[in-house]
């Protein structure tokens, strides 16, 4: 299956193993600009985990995804290269002075230590490198070509295994919530959006520590988008509350609105509506279509069906992993196959 050249979001025939356990299987999906798409199905169905393989947190086993017909993944650039090298040679001259620490420390301090005399240190210095240098193959040379393999291969195994992160992922503009919420309730609630700006924000930590002007601007800049966002879901009265003080509906929210301030093209939102009554969800829906009015393409998993039904352009579902339907609200609903996944086959005879 191939990208749509609408598609902001590709997910490609994306299989998702642990050990001998298959989660997600074959599974694509197009996500188009400005839509609202929905991923369905019963409990155990595999739709988290596709939202996983989607965002970094897992690697999918096999099939690819694709943001605005892009690979989110850090790419080998230079400074990767450089990186492993300056690495490699830094263990290549660890090694070869483990090996030769005996004799180094001989020829350059014992050999020139005179009691009650100035240290030459020159000459030290000197004694150092002759020695190091000058002790043949097995001595110098084999250890350090070693440690020159040892070390750039090593961090080009650290690049490969974080090519493809959460935090590449959101670089590429996705963004997500979670279906258990992880918000900082310690905090307030400025400060909760604020931390989903901390990708965008270019003051390092001397400036932060040391408060230069250039950090404090930036910190004003991000308070004022922050609170934007809050009164965009509702919540800017409580800007200054503890996270963790909030019913659960507005954490729900809160969560989104961390979510929107790192700027993303797509948000997935796993379960947004979970725990909250008819007048919350019926909130929410507004919340989302606002969302999605205001530029963000919008992906969602759900169990309630009045959202799903309600507020999507296209539905996707999920059955032992595998993606039985795609179609509009009223094709799904009249989908037997749906039917079915959701309220089981009658058994005759």
């Amino acid at each position: 299956m191939s990208a749509d050249a609408t598609s902001l979001l590709s997910v490609q025939k994306v299989t998702m193993r642990f050990g001998g356990l298959t989660a997600v299987k074959d599974v694509s999906v197009d996500v188009a600009r400005g839509s609202i798409t929905a991923v369905i199905g019963p409990n155990g169905a595999g739709k988290t985990t596709l939202f996983n393989a989607i965002t970094g947190v897992y690697e999918p086993t096999e099939g690819t995804v694709l943001v605005s017909g892009r690979d989110p993944s850090r790419q080998l650039t230079p400074a990767v290269i450089a990186g492993a090298a300056t690495t490699g040679v830094a263990t290549a001259v660890f090694l070869a002075i483990l090996v030769r620490v005996e004799a180094l420390w001989k020829a350059s301090v014992i050999d020139l230590y005179v009691y009650q005399q100035a240290f030459p240190w020159g000459k030290a210095i000197a004694a150092f490198f002759a020695t190091l240098f000058g002790g043949g193959f097995v001595g110098t040379w084999l250890p350090m070509l070693l440690g020159l393999v040892l070390g750039a291969s090593g961090r080009m195994v650290i690049w490969s295994r974080t090519r493809r992160t959460p935090d590449v992922v959101a670089g590429a503009g996705v963004a997500r919530t979670f279906q258990n919420i992880r918000l900082f309730p310690d905090l307030s609630l400025v400060e909760n959006v604020t931390v989903g700006m901390d990708r965008r924000l270019s003051s390092g930590m001397v400036a932060a520590v040391l408060a230069l002007p250039s950090a404090l601007r930036e910190r004003m800049t991000a308070r004022a988008e922050a609170m934007k966002l809050l009164e965009f879901v509702g919540l800017a009265d409580k800007a200054e509350e503890a996270a963790g003080n909030l019913p659960y509906g507005h954490q729900r929210r809160l969560e989104i609105a961390r979510a929107l301030a790192s700027r993303p093209d797509v948000i997935l939102l796993d379960e947004p509506a979970a725990g909250m009554n008819p007048t919350e969800a019926v909130d929410l829906m507004r919340l989302i279509k606002a969302i999605r009015d205001a530029g963000t393409t919008v992906v969602l998993i759900e169990h309630h069906m009045r959202v799903v039904m309600g507020i999507s352009d296209r539905i996707n579902v999920l059955q032992y992993g595998e993606k039985i339907a795609e179609g509009t609200p009223i094709e799904i609903k009249n989908d037997p196959r749906c039917i079915e996944a959701y309220l089981g086959k009658e058994e005759l005879g």
